[in-house]
């Protein structure tokens, strides 16, 4: 779909020099002597590197609409991932550093939306939050004052998170997978 470059806005993908960008951010710019121009910050889809790109109103690029699947993520397999299409059950095989940090919040079962551009995953969110057990919990110290009286507190998936004095070892928690906070005590 094509669409004029004053048209661009943050989170479109275009095809720009033979490569797929992401719109991170745009800023329209009315210069008091010629035309009108939006510039435009890019990010590589493939690799992450950054671009800045001014377009004129008058040029046209290429809006690419990726397709959005949900997977369930069934198992981990040497530095693989392997996931299961949830409509045609058909496997598909990551490698760990694809899904990066965030790989240690997967649990069994667990459905993810995986982004594909001509059947290849270029992108992939998990859940923004899951319910993990705390396995160890530092004690409280006497006297802390209330401003700083978060601690550091051991999760299943070997991941560190500060909690609330009050949350002790063997409780479940809820966890932001975008941060890596603690939000609350699960129900």
């Amino acid at each position: 779909m094509k669409i004029n470059g004053n048209e661009i806005r943050p989170g479109n993908v275009i095809e720009h020099n033979g490569g797929l960008w992401v719109a991170v951010k745009t800023n329209a710019v009315k210069p008091g002597k010629g035309g009108a121009f939006n510039q435009v910050e890019l990010k590589n889809v493939i690799d992450g590197t950054k671009l800045n790109e001014r377009f004129r109103a008058s040029e046209t690029v290429e809006r690419v609409r990726l397709e959005q699947k949900d997977f369930q993520y069934l198992y981990e397999q040497g530095d693989m991932l392997v996931f299961m299409d949830n409509e045609s059950y058909e496997q598909l095989e990551l490698p760990q550093e694809f899904v990066g940090d965030r790989a240690k919040f997967l649990q069994d079962g667990m459905t993810v939306t995986v982004e594909l551009y001509e059947e290849k995953p270029i992108g992939i969110s998990l859940p923004d939050q899951v319910t993990l057990t705390i396995t160890e919990a530092d004690p409280v110290v006497k006297g802390q004052t209330a401003a700083s009286s978060y601690k550091p507190a051991m999760m299943e998936n070997g991941v560190r998170v500060m909690v609330p004095p009050f949350i002790e070892a063997g409780e479940r928690i809820l966890v932001d997978t975008n941060e890596i906070t603690y939000i609350r005590r699960a129900d």
